[in-house]
């Protein structure tokens, strides 16, 4: 049977949660689809349920676990009235108001809910080297986020997987904690920018580990280093690290409103006007529509822009239909 709501958030990271925080406290009673606590790619509470210490976030003077901040947030919404369901969006059809949502829960070819608005939150995923010990060890030594971890890391030997401008400017920004930053690239030749080419070569810190590909990470609970394998020769050599940052690329979780939202070519969300799409109704907000800052704060931030759109939205189409 279809439920009809006003508000339908897709995604529980920070974006999604402050959303619903919001659009709860308006008296909209969302509905928080949150995912599948098996996905890699749209699970409850997005990528800090994968972090360890987070000391970023404001108003945790002594830092917060990242599984724990997400609770959090996630309790702070339900308070107000935001009710939850713990599946994926496996169709949406946006052609039409009200919108028709379907989850992984569908069990037949009535759309689980329809909605007034949606607000999109599903974030990005970044691009893993897929290791068996990568799953042991993020959050342990093993991290794709710079500004999130590097002051882990003081004095400290690590090393950065990539050869791009993210690349580029996670080693460069790592520089200011670590004793040394190896960039690790499967090539000879870098694809970052010239300009981002001749800061990272000219920084004393940085060393290059050329045609080189990481086959393998050591350590229990924590990162002790890495096996590296020559891309031209095969030859394996271990580099012991303490850490590890992968800077390959993310992926926005996007694939779901193919066709229907407006993207750019990397497939992130585009939207107008603070967190419009370019579907009357669609708002999206945090890591899916954003691929510079990808901080929690940041997407928090546009989730609290995304509520108070969608109210705004909601109260002018109230207004035009008396």
């Amino acid at each position: 049977m279809t439920q009809h709501k006003e508000v339908v958030i897709v995604g529980s990271g920070p974006a999604g949660l402050t959303a619903a925080i919001y659009t709860a406290r308006a008296n909209l009673s969302p509905v928080v689809i949150e995912g599948e606590p098996s996905s890699t790619s749209d699970q409850p509470g997005g990528q800090l349920m994968l972090t360890t210490e987070i000391e970023n976030f404001p108003g945790f003077i002594d830092g917060i676990m990242g599984p724990e901040l997400m609770s959090n947030f996630r309790s702070q919404a339900e308070r107000f009235g935001a009710s939850y369901h713990t599946a994926k969006v496996t169709k949406i059809d946006l052609s039409n108001r009200p919108f028709q949502i379907w989850t992984s829960d569908s069990n037949s070819a009535d759309p689980d809910y329809s909605a007034e608005a949606v607000i999109i939150s599903t974030g990005a995923r970044s691009l893993m080297l897929d290791l068996e010990e990568e799953v042991r060890l993020i959050g342990h030594g093993l991290s794709t986020c710079a500004t999130c971890d590097g002051f882990f890391f003081r004095d400290l030997d690590i090393a950065v997987v990539g050869g791009g401008d993210s690349a580029m400017e996670e080693a460069i920004f790592l520089t200011k904690f670590a004793k040394s930053v190896t960039i690790i690239h499967r090539r000879k030749e870098l694809r970052a920018s010239k300009i981002m080419q001749d800061r990272a070569f000219a920084n004393p810190k940085i060393h290059f580990q050329w045609n080189s590909v990481v086959t393998k990470l050591h350590g229990d609970t924590q990162l002790e280093g890495i096996t590296l394998s020559d891309t031209t020769t095969n030859q394996e050599s271990r580099l012991d690290i303490k850490g590890l940052f992968v800077a390959i690329g993310h992926v926005p979780n996007t694939d779901v409103f193919l066709g229907q939202l407006d993207m750019d070519q990397n497939g992130y969300i585009v939207t107008r006007d603070g967190t419009h799409t370019n579907v009357d109704g669609v708002f999206a907000c945090g890591d899916v529509q954003d691929h510079t800052y990808r901080q929690a704060i940041t997407a928090a931030g546009s989730g609290c822009m995304a509520a108070i759109d969608v109210e705004r939205w909601l109260e002018a189409k109230h207004h035009q239909a008396v």
